[in-house]
């Protein structure tokens, strides 16, 4: 339903402004976005008008990495190093699962990004089972608490994992394929295919999915160089760094995000930018395994754009993108010793216009004709004050407590900080009543 938002703050063209309305169309997008006297005198009268009094309006963050059922984990293997995480919690607990379990471990993860702004994610999903039924189930999920989705499909045929996660390539094909070809015109999920590492993913899995996208017509995502054994291990099989494996294989391009590439070097990232590959940046993430430091700012210095996600709830503990956002742009500071090595109006883009491209919406920000996708900020909590300069506070220093009302495709989902579409206590239930036997990893 059309709707004309009238916040006292509006973030627009970078800045929060006021004297600023939204006009939200009937078709899930935002009709125009312009000075406040003038849209409430060109506004229809049957359209409703809503006053946010004290109350900013922002974009809906974009989560462009995340294994929604890995929420499941949180706290099971914390502590740990890589390899302990991998198969102490993931290769152990993933298989239990079943479908109701992925269904549960979706709401729960998409639910709780929505209470903290977050209403585009992509889930990259490897749990198949041989079929599509684990996708259709986090699916359905995203559909239930109304979060925008796109599924990066994985490719996987590493026979060191558990069966669920493996395929043959033309398998993966076909069944990416028919996924794809199911939500061609659903205007809240998309789906791409996702080899899944340089580590999990043959050669002929990797040009399967690529081959995939380019008929298609979409991009791939892809993890490389996340740990140190990765990059050793790719040396030690194909005589390449993981970048220039993929370039060997020519499926370096505009088409490639990368998840992670916290271990690069110079010339990897001069093939990035040259081939036009894209990262997908998850800084506490990696902070939390331990994984290292992405050479951020070399990146983008090399023209390679940048979305942030979250990662999966056991590398990750919390999913808020704003949460990437800070911790994206201290890393930086700290490994620069530059307190100007990046900003918040760069890190703040990653999170917003970086993900809408990167997982293939047109969301991101507050103008006319992208997705009618936002959430309001009680201008009244402490953690927005002093309102100096609250795009800043946005990124360093605003807590969950202050985003109170959430709209993903015209339609509000958050309304003063409490879910709508699904009741936060029945998914809570659901999460506890089928991790109740589970046990925390020790040692």
């Amino acid at each position: 339903m059309a709707e004309l938002l009238i916040p006292d703050l509006a973030l627009v063209n970078g800045r929060f402004v006021r004297d600023h309305a939204v006009l939200l169309g009937d078709d899930g997008h935002i009709a125009a976005v312009g000075d406040a006297t003038t849209l409430r005198a060109t506004t229809p009268e049957s359209v409703p008008r809503t006053r946010l009094a004290r109350q900013a309006l922002a974009p809906g963050c974009v989560n462009a990495h995340n294994h929604s059922f890995q929420s499941l984990l949180r706290g099971i293997a914390d502590d740990q190093r890589f390899l302990v995480w991998r198969d102490r919690a993931l290769y152990r607990y993933a298989p239990r699962l079943g479908l109701e379990g992925i269904y549960v471990g979706a709401l729960f993860a998409f639910a709780e990004m929505l209470l903290r702004g977050v209403t585009t994610v992509c889930d990259f999903f490897y749990l198949h089972g041989e079929s599509n039924d684990g996708a259709r189930a986090v699916i359905r999920a995203a559909r239930d608490v109304g979060i925008r989705l796109t599924v990066a499909r994985t490719f996987y045929d590493w026979d060191g994992a558990p069966a669920l996660f493996r395929e043959r390539a033309e398998d993966a094909v076909a069944r990416t394929r028919a996924l794809f070809h199911e939500h061609a015109n659903d205007p809240m999920v998309k789906v791409l295919p996702a080899p899944h590492s340089p580590h999990a993913a043959s050669a002929q899995m990797v040009q399967a999915a690529v081959g995939l996208a380019e008929e298609l017509d979409t991009g791939f995502h892809m993890h490389v160089a996340e740990e140190r054994f990765e990059v050793e291990e790719t040396l030690a099989n194909y005589g390449l760094t993981p970048v220039r494996w993929l370039d060997s294989l020519g499926v370096l391009s505009p088409r490639a995000s990368l998840v992670h590439c916290c271990h690069i070097d110079a010339g990897e990232i001069e093939l990035m930018g040259a081939r036009g590959a894209s990262l997908l940046y998850n800084p506490n993430s990696n902070m939390f395994l331990g994984d290292g430091i992405t050479p951020l700012t070399e990146l983008l210095a090399a023209g390679v754009e940048v979305a942030l996600g979250t990662d999966g709830g056991c590398s990750n503990n919390r999913v808020s993108v704003l949460d990437e956002m800070r911790a994206a742009a201290l890393l930086q500071k700290v490994r620069h010793m530059d307190g100007t090595a990046l900003t918040a109006d760069a890190v703040f883009r990653m999170g917003t216009l970086g993900g809408a491209r990167l997982t293939g919406w047109h969301t991101g920000a507050l103008e006319a004709g992208r997705l009618a996708d936002l959430y309001t900020i009680d201008l009244d909590d402490l953690s927005t004050l002093p309102h100096l300069d609250l795009l800043r506070n946005l990124v360093y220093a605003v807590e969950p407590t202050a985003i109170r009302d959430v709209c993903v495709h015209g339609r509000w989902v958050v309304r003063q900080g409490v879910l709508q579409t699904f009741s936060t206590h029945e998914i809570g239930r659901r999460v506890s009543a089928l991790t109740a036997d589970w046990e925390v990893a020790r040692g």
